[in-house]
């Protein structure tokens, strides 16, 4: 008996074997259903070969491809005798979207750009399931937190296989954030905590901003900074564990974060491990370094600093392959922070791909990195390279991937690049205690797809108008050397002070790098000086009276030491420029000295600090010309009118022989989300222009100017906004003050 079934098994398992491999040659296909899709689409989207052998494997394979087409609704099959029978039912195509319910035809754009059905492509149930919820997460990204999305369908005019898709989208109240909380081992105020935050409270006072409004990538960006502040002050463990928000009764929000704070640690012992390959001496200038941070709260970002100073070490001294590594050992006492530095894998750049510059040349690009084919791979040089290359000005964002290459010991660096406009039409705006001001620019960045940068501009005062044409080549002739040219006017007409002063002044310069980071820019200048008084002018006015010419040359020497040319957030850069005259009828000597430094605090807080100091004195017996005495800028003394402080004879702004300024300023590049596009920085100014060559009719003050204020720059639709307000703190009686100043612009 068990034989007899050991049989039977046998012998039913061949029959279920024979059926499942069974295969037979296809010889014919028929379709029914279809009314848009040919019978050939239909064979070449199943990928259907005849005389071939088919088994029902090979037949659910076709029914696969041809639902992966979006094309039916339902496919099914027979095949008998050669004859592969399809039946089909087509999905209906969207002839139109509507969305019903939104009145701004911005959000409605962008909820045509993420929906993934579209006009004229196939009507798909569960397609129209997923962009509802779309639709949904972008309305609760912008606030509408109750929102609530449908969808209906309708038979379209022009014909049965074609139908409308209309989405009904009722927003509701947008949701705003009556309280935010913070739980937990926080170890830190809440009021504190709620500064660190992008998002905000309502307020009566906050009706212009967005970020009273529940957003999740904001509250994203919240962690995180909730996180690095913990960070920065030594909480080494913190933890943000959670965020959750809730919707009241009243469709408001309130808005919880979940902390840990941990212990909070300090610094106790910085060291080196270093390769004997590398000569130990070179890093010598850390200990000064590990010993001033010793015993300060632990912060990453000084870790970070420590790091770079490692980098510039490295390329200073020529090194390659250097490659470093922390390890932070904490324990009670403290946290013992090692450095490993040791010789990596010796690499070189097999090959640099740039992709996404459609205007710009080619070599425009490849001539603002620092590497190159051929190269060692250096981090920091190649770092270097994507800086130099937003700082030019001309791209939306530059990234870049490093790939490996055809072999090992090989990297390809992958370049990409979104180009901006680069054409800029901007005018400007001030007003203050004596009127206004107005100023008109044309800028081209990318002349040509070449990085020529051209611009044309005007200012035009109730008293003056000036106006001037330069253009710059930062690469000329491929040499990596900057070659420049420029032609500058001015026109001063005051009848009540009784003369008219007329300036024109072509130049042209250049600027290559003598020593790393080190610049040495010579420059040209020629200026024809006229100035027509008559009786009412004052008597050392009358003595400048005439025509004058001047030729002089000068030169400057910088040096460069900030981490990157766009938005520096740490180093530092020094000049000192010097102008003598070779021909003039009036000489004189001009030096001016510039310092800037960028200390980064956090990834919240960038402080620079900036100092100017210029004199002008007289070759001869003869005062210093009008026209060639200093005077303090918008950038170097905000909250006064520019050219309207310093010394005065009788109603005139004459400038002065000495200059000097001292800018503080803290930038808060995170204040508010990256999508508002939106710089802020507070400033402080301290100021002083003094002396002239005479003093019998002049009112020379000589006392420091200071100022507070605080500077937007924004990115709108209609072009770039800069506004500035300022409140000057001590000023002299004769200072005119300018509490604003705004600019607008438009690319092109």
């Amino acid at each position: 008996m068990k034989n007899i079934r050991f049989i039977f098994f046998l012998i039913m398992s061949f029959l279920l074997f024979t059926v499942n491999v069974y295969a037979e040659i296809l010889k014919k296909i028929e379709v029914t259903g279809n009314k848009r899709i040919s019978k050939e689409t239909i064979r070449v989207y199943g990928d259907i070969q005849i005389n071939q052998n088919y088994k029902d494997d090979d037949i659910n394979a076709v029914i696969k491809k041809l639902y992966d087409t979006n094309f039916f609704s339902t496919i099914s099959t027979s095949f008998s005798n050669g004859i592969l029978q399809i039946t089909v039912k087509e999905n209906p195509i969207i002839y139109t979207i509507n969305i019903k319910g939104e009145k701004t035809n911005k959000f409605k754009e962008q909820i045509y750009k993420i929906i993934s059905l579209k006009e004229k492509s196939s009507y798909i149930e569960n397609f129209v399931k997923s962009d509802i919820e779309t639709i949904k997460r972008f309305y609760k990204s912008l606030g509408y937190y109750s929102v609530k999305v449908d969808a209906d369908k309708q038979k379209a005019g022009t014909g049965e296989d074609t139908l409308d898709l209309i989405f009904n989208v009722n927003k509701g109240e947008r949701s705003e954030i009556r309280k935010i909380y913070f739980i937990g081992e926080k170890k830190v105020k809440s009021k504190r905590l709620r500064d660190v935050i992008t998002s905000e409270e309502a307020k009566f006072w906050k009706f212009l901003t967005r970020n009273i409004y529940l957003n999740t990538d904001r509250i994203e960006l919240d962690k995180r900074l909730l996180k690095n502040y913990y960070l920065a002050r030594g909480y080494f463990d913190v933890q943000v564990l959670s965020s959750s928000a809730e919707i009241t009764n009243e469709n408001d929000i309130e808005l919880t974060f979940s902390i840990n704070a941990g212990q909070r640690y300090r610094f106790k012992k910085f060291s080196t491990n270093i390769d004997p390959v590398f000569k130990a001496s070179i890093f010598e200038e850390l200990k000064p370094i590990f010993k001033k941070n010793a015993g300060d709260y632990y912060s990453p970002f000084k870790i970070k600093k420590i790091l770079d100073n490692i980098d510039e070490i490295v390329d200073k001294n020529q090194l390659q392959f250097v490659q470093h590594t922390v390890k932070e050992t904490p324990s009670k006492n403290g946290i013992d922070v090692e450095f490993r530095i040791f010789e990596g894998q010796k690499v070189q750049i097999e090959r640099v791909n740039i992709n996404g510059n459609t205007v710009t040349n080619d070599f425009v690009v490849r001539s603002g990195l620092y590497v190159d084919e051929g190269d060692p791979y250096n981090k920091v040089k190649l770092e270097k390279s994507i800086s130099n290359l937003k700082s030019m000005n001309i791209f939306n964002s530059v990234n870049y991937k490093v790939l490996d290459g055809s072999e090992p010991g090989l990297k390809v660096i992958d370049i990409s690049i979104e180009e901006k406009p680069t054409g800029e039409i901007s005018a400007g705006a001030g007003y203050g205690t004596e009127g206004g001001a107005f100023a008109f620019s044309v800028k081209e960045n990318n002349y040509l797809g070449k990085g020529l940068r051209v611009s044309a501009n005007a200012n035009v005062t109730s008293q003056s108008v000036r106006g001037g044409v330069n253009i710059v080549n930062p690469n000329y002739n491929f040499t990596g050397n900057k070659v420049s040219g420029g032609f500058y006017s001015k026109k001063t007409d005051k009848p009540e002070s009784g003369y008219e002063n007329s300036l024109i002044n072509f130049n042209v310069g250049t600027e290559f790098e003598q020593y790393r980071d080190i610049y040495l820019a010579p420059d040209l200048s020629f200026t024809i000086d006229d100035l027509t008084v008559d009786d009412t002018a004052s008597s050392q006015l009358k003595k400048q009276a005439g025509s004058f010419t001047d030729l002089s040359a000068g030169y400057t020497i910088k040096s460069d030491k900030r981490n990157r040319k766009y938005m520096p957030t740490d180093g530092s850069i020094i000049s000192f420029r010097q102008s003598v005259p070779i021909y003039a009828d009036s000489k004189s000597l001009l030096n001016s000295f510039r310092y800037r430094t960028y200390h980064s605090f956090s990834e919240n807080l960038v402080g620079a600090l900036k100092f100017y100091g210029a004199a002008i004195n007289s070759i001869g017996d003869e005062d210093v010309r009008l026209s060639k005495r200093l005077s303090l800028g918008r950038t170097l003394l905000r909250g006064f009118e520019p050219g309207k402080t310093g010394p005065k004879d009788g109603a005139d702004y004459i400038g002065g022989n000495y200059a000097t300024a001292l800018n503080l300023e803290a930038a808060l590049p995170n204040i508010l989300p990256e999508s508002t596009e939106t710089d802020i920085s507070l400033f402080m100014d301290f100021a002083n222009l003094w002396h002239v060559d005479y003093s019998s009719t002049v009112n020379d003050s000589n006392e420091i100017r200071s100022s507070v204020g605080v500077a937007t720059n924004m990115y709108t639709p209609i072009g770039p906004l800069s506004f500035v307000i300022a409140q000057n703190l001590s000023k002299a009686d004769t200072d005119e003050t300018q509490t604003i100043n705004f600019q607008i612009g438009t690319s092109f």
